[in-house]
């Protein structure tokens, strides 16, 4: 290559002048517009329980939890990811920092407040009631009942 004013460079077996070279104001210039963009979309992490890695998501920024429950979801199922889910229902699923989080997130809360990229995701926990009366309880107690007597009765025996 030979030496000159403007720069060189070779490009597809040919020699070609570099006539522009950007002055440093323009590229301070330039850094100061980037710095100056919105983030519009985001890419966030979500593990979903006995799943064996997470499932990547983009999203806006202005989405709510709610709304990455039910994306991070339809990727799940629809990447025939294993285990097969039981529920698919988003109302059945609640959404927390890590897996050792007890809190959940708020769903109407927005993505860019959260301060993360990384969730987990899992069943709501079901409460199941037990309806118990007084003569079944009582049933039950004078069965026990029983059963310890049969055992005195035997420990008797074995003197």
């Amino acid at each position: 290559m030979s030496s000159s004013s403007a720069q060189q460079f070779a490009v597809g077996g040919r020699e070609t002048a570099d006539t522009h070279q950007p002055s440093i104001s323009g590229r301070l210039m330039k850094i100061q517009v980037d710095t100056n963009k919105k983030l519009t979309k985001l890419l966030l992490n979500v593990t979903i329980e006995r799943s064996l890695g997470p499932v990547q998501v983009i999203t806006s920024s202005e989405k709510s939890v709610e709304e990455l429950i039910k994306y991070a979801l339809e990727i799940y199922v629809k990447e025939k990811r294993r285990p097969f889910l039981i529920e698919t229902n988003p109302n059945s699923f609640e959404l927390h920092y890590s897996q050792f989080c007890l809190e959940s997130l708020n769903p109407e809360e927005k993505l860019i407040s959260l301060g993360s990229r990384n969730f987990f995701l899992c069943l709501k926990p079901t409460v199941i009631v037990k309806s118990v009366s007084c003569s079944n309880e009582a049933n039950y107690h004078k069965e026990a009942n029983k059963s310890f007597f049969v055992w005195t009765r035997f420990m008797d025996f074995l003197l």
